[in-house]
């Protein structure tokens, strides 16, 4: 019984020192991820001059923070009603992006789950396939069909290629896979029709699953630059990161806009984040655990 008492005494303390080495090094991670934004904001707080001379530093210098920079950026100036006319494309594209992304991936997730047929497996393999081929590879073959459905220079151009990500099919048959399928035999014998048990039935039971992929998929549609770049051709429809980025010029950069710009950014995923971190949690572990 010593011996019993002495083992479980032994895995107590080792465990104690493992949870504080995983404390220690996700509280550095932490650091190291906030650092930036943390530099960002109280550069955002500084004239651009300064950001010249210093850089993004953490240096705490009260006499050189002002709020001009936000003040000019509400202004109503040119250069505000550019950055806003960015902000609503952006909001909007996301919009659009999270929306259409959500309803066809779930619509995907729920054939490859909910039904038995021939070659299921397969199809699932053939979705999961694509995120293996780095989306730098297919960017000329994407661009060129763009160019043949004459989507260049239109939203539908920058949604549609990525509007079914592998990635949240995934994401989505996994937390459906989980889901008792007595629920579609129940709604069968209720007259409910195939698509009244989709919708109506299973799609409310998915809601931590939308919760987290609303978040992962606003964060990628708002800070998607590359492909919107590319098809955007109209000045008018860029969206922010692209708009942002056309503030650095070879004949001068306006650091005043660019820092407090992308600092007040931040503020829609961060909301949208706030709205279904209920839910985000709950969503991103389903699955984990069986019995």
């Amino acid at each position: 019984m010593a011996d019993s008492i002495g083992k479980k005494m032994g895995m107590s303390a080792k465990n104690r020192i493992l949870s504080v080495i995983a404390t220690a090094w996700f509280a550095i991670l932490a650091i190291i991820i906030i650092f930036p934004v943390f530099a960002g904001l109280l550069a955002s707080f500084r004239p651009g001059t300064e950001l010249i001379r210093k850089g993004l530093s953490i240096d705490l210098d009260v006499s050189t923070m002002t709020l001009n920079n936000y003040i000019y950026l509400f202004s109503g100036n040119a250069d505000s009603q550019k950055y806003f006319m960015w902000f609503r494309n952006s909001l909007f594209l996301t919009a659009v992006s999270v929306v259409g992304t959500l309803v066809i991936c779930y619509i995907v997730a729920y054939g490859l789950s909910m039904y038995e047929y021939p070659l299921k497996n397969f199809l699932f393999f053939l979705v999961i396939a694509t995120m293996m081929v780095p989306f730098e590879i297919l960017i000329l073959p994407l661009y060129k069909e763009m160019i043949t459905l004459k989507l260049i220079d239109t939203t539908a151009g920058v949604v549609l290629p990525g509007i079914c990500g592998a990635s949240t099919v995934f994401f989505f048959r996994q937390y459906m896979i989980g889901l008792p399928k007595e629920l579609l035999d129940a709604g069968r014998i209720d007259g409910a029709t195939e698509y009244g048990i989709c919708f109506k039935i299973m799609l409310p039971i998915t809601k931590p699953a939308f919760a987290a992929m609303s978040i992962l998929c606003a964060m990628g549609a708002w800070n998607n630059v590359l492909w919107p770049m590319l098809v955007y051709r109209n000045a008018a429809k860029f969206t922010l990161p692209i708009g942002l980025n056309t503030l650095l010029t070879p004949y001068g950069n306006n650091y005043d806009v660019l820092i407090a710009g992308s600092m007040f950014g931040i503020l829609p995923v961060f909301i949208v984040f706030l709205c279904f971190q209920k839910y985000f949690i709950e969503g991103m572990t389903a699955g984990a655990v069986k019995g």
